[in-house]
């Protein structure tokens, strides 16, 4: 693989408190556990709502990107990542994702197989968790 970009953050005291900054200060975020999980829940962000950011902004990208290359015109589009979290019965923690993505401008049929295909083979969140993650994908 030939790496085109790497993003660097460094986190500081951890997800209960700590705080997470980008190498290039553009992410600059306060870090609080949610209160399901103990915390406060509010003054800050956490790893979840950063992990479900960035797999919403890449599904949607990989899904447009699809698109373009089948010639289909999509006119405007919206991913929605839901990032669960919680104990796993082997002992640790674990994750769940289920990912909404609109494609407005083509057909449900077009949408579907351009949705199968992101997370079969373009989006780079999917390739990173598949076969560790359970992921479910609806088309809108």
């Amino acid at each position: 693989m030939k790496i085109v970009y790497t993003a660097t953050a460094t986190v500081t005291e951890g997800r209960a408190g700590g705080h997470a900054r980008s190498s290039d200060g553009e992410l600059d975020v306060k870090l609080v556990q949610p209160k399901e999980m103990g915390g406060p829940g509010v003054g800050g962000t956490n790893p979840e709502q950063l992990f479900a950011a960035g797999y919403a902004a890449c599904f949607q990208s990989a899904c447009r990107f699809l698109a373009r290359q089948q010639g289909k015109a999509v006119t405007t589009s919206s991913a929605t990542a839901h990032v669960g979290i919680g104990p796993r019965d082997a002992g640790g923690f674990a994750l769940q994702v289920s990912i909404e993505i609109k494609l407005d401008g083509i057909s449900r049929e077009d949408a579907e197989d351009i949705a199968q295909k992101a997370h079969a083979m373009m989006c780079p969140y999917s390739n990173a968790v598949r076969g560790n993650v359970d992921v479910a994908v609806k088309v809108l």
